[in-house]
């Protein structure tokens, strides 16, 4: 009987407890909302605003072809890769999964996918996992993961 009730304990109480402490659907929805806006303002060629997602740190990290740091670094890297509309193209995200961490960080894994003209450089998909963290200012990416399979 000791066992069943240690074992009632872990398969029902345990993972309750762990779930009531991670993001509830209100912050879930409201990191997939910087991902909208994030879509809106690439797709309406604005940069600046893409960039307002990302928490304004040093401390920022991306990973992709290269690992580079800090809020200033991925701006001017942006800028640089997509200083045109054409260049920037069209953005979506799909499949887009936030799990909890704490109440504070999460994680968020997804595909994009980016159309462009071949004189903008060619359609580009790919997948990501992004660390958000609750901030004052709401929720704001501070590790981004991307990848981009090569091409068959």
């Amino acid at each position: 009987m000791r066992t069943l009730r240690l074992l009632a304990l872990i398969v029902f109480v345990i993972p309750s407890i762990l779930l009531a402490q991670g993001v509830p659907p209100a912050e879930a929805n409201a990191v997939r909302a910087v991902l909208d806006k994030q879509v809106v303002d690439w797709n309406s060629g604005d940069i600046e605003s893409f960039a307002t997602g990302y928490k304004n740190s040093p401390d920022i990290l991306f990973m992709g072809s290269k690992i580079s740091r800090g809020y200033d670094q991925m701006l001017n890297t942006y800028r640089k890769g997509y200083g045109t509309k054409e260049k920037m193209g069209t953005l979506s995200f799909a499949n887009l999964e936030v799990q909890p961490l704490d109440t504070q960080f999460a994680t968020v894994t997804g595909n994009f996918h980016l159309e462009r003209t071949e004189a903008g450089g060619g359609n580009v998909d790919g997948y990501f996992l992004l660390v958000v963290e609750k901030t004052p200012a709401g929720w704001k990416i501070v590790r981004d993961s991307t990848t981009v399979p090569p091409k068959r």
